[in-house]
């Protein structure tokens, strides 16, 4: 499939003008010549730098890649439609049904910015971080999505034991375990055609005797909720709420943890609350 560079320019130009900072979870600052994002703020979302937003928006860059696309897509908050037509002036396949996606849904992105106060994240059906407000990452101690570093918390759990360090499931990890591994299956009947999911599937079952061995009892069912406390190294440990919803028409997951209004934990989440936000304010502004 061949790239049209000057459609791609003039797509990216047009979705970029049609969006306010604020819609972004960005402050407007300085006087704006022209409505829309400015370059430099959509590289900032996209995770790519302005020169190369520059370069894509003048026609010159011709050949982004797959992951560029989505992250471009994710940032200027594409509808599925309008990102399979990304994809296509890329010279790119679209995503196909069937398979696991990346692709945030418009009104999960808006959930986002309008509920950053909330530990609240978005995973793939395979359980790969799409995208988590700040204070999901001051909670977890996570880097920030789009930072190049990929996390998928079925790796976490059964392959690098990294989630054993960040929170505790209350009733013991073996609960949780098994909620993963059967949403997993779940996911795995319904996309029994994503070749790189399978893919996958088996190298957890090959590195992973514990992961195997649930696999292979061969439950598969939604994971909805759970309590858990999370050891954060600023705050000690925090007990919270952990619910879990599949978005209607895409696999996308939305993670959100929540607690009382009042009490130590909801006193130790604004205080990371708070933390986060400032880490989010650039220096000297």
């Amino acid at each position: 499939m061949p790239a049209d560079a000057d459609t791609l320019a003039q797509l990216l130009r047009a979705w970029r003008g049609r969006l306010l900072p604020e819609d972004v979870g960005l402050t407007s600052s300085g006087q704006r010549r022209t409505t829309g994002l400015r370059r430099e703020e959509l590289a900032q979302l996209a995770g790519v730098s302005v020169d190369y937003v520059m370069r894509l928006e003048q026609g010159r860059s011709r050949t982004p890649s797959v992951q560029i696309v989505a992250s471009l897509a994710r940032a200027l908050q594409l509808d599925r439609t309008e990102t399979d037509l990304l994809h296509r002036a890329a010279g790119l396949a679209p995503p196909g049904s069937g398979t696991v996606s990346d692709h945030i849904p418009p009104g999960v992105q808006r959930m986002l910015v309008r509920m950053a106060d909330l530990p609240l994240a978005v995973f793939a059906a395979d359980w790969t971080l799409l995208h988590c407000t700040p204070l999901w990452q001051a909670l977890f101690g996570s880097a920030p999505t789009g930072s190049g570093q990929p996390q998928n918390l079925i790796v976490q759990t059964f392959i690098d034991g990294s989630v054993a360090d960040v929170a505790t499931a209350h009733g013991g990890s073996d609960g949780f375990e098994r909620a993963l591994v059967a949403d997993l299956r779940r996911t795995a009947t319904v996309l029994d055609g994503d070749v790189r999911l399978r893919s996958f599937i088996a190298r957890v079952r090959a590195e992973s005797t514990r992961f195997a061995a649930l696999w292979d009892e061969g439950r598969a069912a939604a994971h909805r909720s759970m309590v858990k406390t999370v050891h954060n190294r600023l705050v000690g440990d925090v007990t919270l709420d952990c619910d879990v919803l599949t978005v209607p028409d895409s696999d996308v997951k939305l993670v959100v943890y929540s607690t009382t209004e009042r009490g130590p934990d909801a006193e130790k989440l604004d205080f990371l609350r708070v933390r986060a936000v400032h880490a989010a304010v650039p220096a000297g502004a």
